[in-house]
């Protein structure tokens, strides 16, 4: 085992696994079972433990990485979405679209600690590079959230978390997701409502740029493997816009299929995940690969200058995964990173299974 795609298929209530033995070879490997309508991507702890939310179910899903199984369920707020593992992976954060807070997840006892009151309808987060602040989307008010970590961080005080700051991103905005480039120095931020592409200098909490983009409809955010680009999925376009991260300035579009939401970069090779959500596929003579609906878009980019657009700098090369239903998020699991407790997941996942019994 070495690196795995997780597809988190909000449709089907799974996460699909898939296998990685090179650039363009994949195979599905396992479906493994979750709570309704499961959002976000799976974040990982060092110990091979991943996590993802369950929308409908209010829970948050454990998941061993090595036997590729959902070990136990933990009950947060109403409508959990963004996940965000705390430095020390004692405690995780989830945001709560549904109550307006974050809840403080202690993982070793996997209960829920405390809810924090925000904004209304928060939605995805990033950590910063020292894990001392958490940025919290607050799609309902247009605004990122900065909450402050110390207290946890520092004396396991979780009701010590509050919001210090409000980055704002403009009335009706509705910003989805943020993620930080690997410097660690700026976010940038995926709206649904603004044909622009927000970036934060986290020094000064200010927004520096809205580079203009395409359309409307952004939902998610990676990097390549240099810094150079930020990648945006524009939902409504079905096509990654690539922005100079130096220039701050949209340099092409890559069409990858029905409704792009979730992406992700393997940090090995380069190579580009998307997650397809749409249920159809539109009519598109733009490219010659013919994408299919509730599937991985894989995007190679070896060879090409995405400096210049298509006709000058080359044309990508695709390959396609088939998954399960409402693919809306992707993580990029590299086991040679992990170091498993063994033990710790056995007894969740006999937790769960007496509950799954008790509840019949």
């Amino acid at each position: 085992m070495s690196v795995e795609i997780y597809s988190t298929d909000t449709d089907s209530g799974q996460i699909t696994v898939i296998r990685k033995d090179g650039p363009s070879s994949h195979t599905v490997h396992k479906e493994i079972s979750v709570g309704n309508a499961p959002r976000g991507s799976v974040k990982f702890t060092r110990d091979g433990r991943g996590f993802v939310s369950n929308t409908s179910t209010n829970t948050v899903s454990e998941l061993d990485a090595l036997t590729r199984r959902e070990v136990a369920r933990i009950t947060v707020g109403s409508g959990p979405r963004g996940l965000g593992i705390v430095p020390g992976e004692r405690y995780m954060l989830v945001s709560n679209s549904g109550s307006n807070t974050v809840s403080v997840v202690d993982l070793e006892s996997r209960t829920e600690l405390t809810q924090v009151a925000v904004a209304r309808d928060p939605r995805h987060m990033a950590l910063s590079k020292d894990g001392r602040y958490a940025y919290v989307c607050i799609w309902g008010s247009g605004y990122i959230a900065k909450l402050d970590l110390g207290g946890l961080i520092d004396e396991g005080r979780p009701e010590t978390i509050r919001e210090i700051a409000r980055i704002h991103i403009g009335e009706d905005s509705f910003p989805y997701s943020l993620n930080i480039d690997r410097t660690g120095k700026r976010a940038y931020v995926a709206c649904n409502a603004i044909a622009a592409l927000p970036v934060i200098d986290l020094e000064t909490d200010t927004v520096i740029a809205k580079v203009p983009v395409m359309g409307d409809g952004g939902r998610a955010v990676a990097f390549t493997t240099d810094n150079q680009y930020a990648l945006l999925t524009l939902e409504r376009n079905s096509v990654i816009a690539v922005v100079d991260t130096v220039e701050l300035k949209a340099t092409r579009y890559i069409p990858v299929g029905p409704g792009p939401r979730g992406i992700a970069v393997d940090d090995n090779d380069g190579t580009v995940y998307c997650g397809l959500f749409a249920r159809t596929v539109p009519d598109d003579d733009q490219v010659e690969f013919k994408f299919s609906p509730h599937s991985l878009s894989v995007v190679h980019l070896d060879g090409v200058d995405l400096s210049l657009p298509a006709e000058e700098g080359g044309q990508v090369q695709y390959d396609q995964i088939r998954v399960g239903y409402g693919p809306c998020s992707v993580s990029v699991f590299d086991s040679a990173q992990i170091s498993y407790n063994d033990a710790k997941l056995n007894e969740a996942a006999a937790q769960l299974n007496e509950g799954a019994k008790a509840g019949r």
